[in-house]
């Protein structure tokens, strides 16, 4: 099994910048790809960024040129660097991570999730 755990939400003003962290603990020579997902009230899980184990991105069309997936040298942490922040980023962010070593083409093929991180872009 593996563990995901979450780190670096919180409160910042719009315009401003925010890092998350992805900490992946337990069977991590399992996990490939991972992923930054995020929940918005009253709407669905959309995907943010993914990064596959050779470093290959994707990204929300929403993010592109603002917002920065990467991976640690163990490929056991993921962050996320957020910069110019917008009110409707205002959600609750989500790691995955999938054991097949394919980009999952959607959320059905993510195999672990963290409990998630709350990120208020308000002033």
């Amino acid at each position: 099994q593996v563990q995901l755990m979450e780190s670096g939400g919180g409160l910042v003003q719009p315009g401003g910048s925010l890092s998350l962290s992805c900490a992946a603990s337990g069977s991590t020579f399992s996990i490939n790809p991972m992923a930054w997902y995020r929940q918005a009230p009253g709407k669905q899980r959309e995907l943010v960024a993914a990064i596959t184990s050779g470093g290959s991105t994707k990204y929300a069309h929403s993010v592109k040129g603002r917002f920065t997936i990467s991976r640690d040298r163990a490929k056991t942490t993921v962050y996320l660097q957020m910069n110019s922040l917008k009110p409707e980023a205002t959600a609750v962010y989500y790691c995955a991570a999938a054991r097949s070593p394919l980009l999952p083409v959607g959320i059905h093929e993510y195999d672990y999730w963290g409990q998630g991180t709350q990120v208020t872009v308000s002033s």
